[in-house]
């Protein structure tokens, strides 16, 4: 199979919240050895975790609220506002919780919020947690998730319906590459625009793609599927941002040439 295919953004997406909803851009900037602006800069404990934010360390996602284990979580929309760090939180189309997430009067106004709605769907206190440049990402290095749209395609091929994308919770979504063509770019950097990134790591999956991201139903099972057809619940991969440089929706993605020993 040729080695230089270039494929195309089709969607980005930051989460700032680990666990709340996606924030589609339409371009960012990336900085050398960093997420997406603001991508998993909160998490929301779930029960004492010992998580401490003067001297951040990575942590399992089974400390916060997540998909994986609280489908309900996708039934709140939220939006995050980088010039105040205000989080506001809708439910059913309604504003229910607002707050600055830097300030103690803010986090404990969503911390109420989910402490009043949630108290029998967690294990203990909820506490907003950050730790400046830290993120709560899934893996301990700071990485940028991609997903192919074709390899998505085989997925639905094999569960017989339409999966949506955003189950998947990746930053980038590109289209052109041939399903599973990302697991072959392992090791190689991608080139857009000024911006290189480095894929590093097949991402495995968890059981929070089984959730629908509109309705908040576990109506699938995708990591069976996946297990059951190829063999890994593997699907999408981490990149590190090896170059600064701004991305946005249609910028061509190209695998530069590996360089000659």
């Amino acid at each position: 199979m040729p080695e230089n295919l270039s494929a195309e953004i089709t969607g980005i997406y930051r989460y700032p919240v680990k666990g709340l909803s996606p924030e589609r851009l339409s371009r960012a900037v990336l900085a050398a050895g960093q997420t997406l602006p603001a991508d998993r800069r909160y998490a929301i404990e779930n029960g004492p975790s010992g998580f401490d934010p003067a001297d951040p360390k990575w942590m399992s996602k089974a400390y916060f609220l997540t998909l994986m284990r609280d489908e309900w979580l996708a039934g709140l929309h939220t939006h995050f506002d980088d010039s105040n760090h205000t989080l506001t939180i809708r439910r059913n189309g309604r504003e229910v919780a607002r707050g600055d997430l830097e300030t103690a009067e803010g986090r404990a106004a969503i911390e109420r919020f989910f402490a009043a709605n949630f108290a029998g769907d967690i294990k203990g206190p909820p506490k907003i947690l950050s730790g400046g440049g830290h993120s709560f990402s899934d893996v301990a290095k700071k990485v940028v998730s991609i997903i192919n749209l074709d390899s998505l395609q085989a997925i639905e091929d094999v569960v017989g319906q339409s999966v949506h994308p955003l189950r998947f919770r990746a930053n980038l979504y590109v289209r052109g590459w041939p399903a599973w063509h990302e697991f072959e770019l392992l090791g190689r950097t991608l080139a857009i625009g000024e911006a290189r990134l480095k894929i590093v790591k097949r991402i495995a999956r968890c059981a929070a793609i089984n959730v629908d991201p509109d309705t908040a139903a576990r109506d699938l099972n995708i990591l069976h599927a996946l297990m059951q057809r190829f063999g890994s619940a593997d699907c999408g991969v981490y990149a590190e941002v090896t170059a600064a440089g701004e991305v946005a929706e249609r910028d061509t993605v190209t695998a530069e040439e590996p360089a000659l020993v």
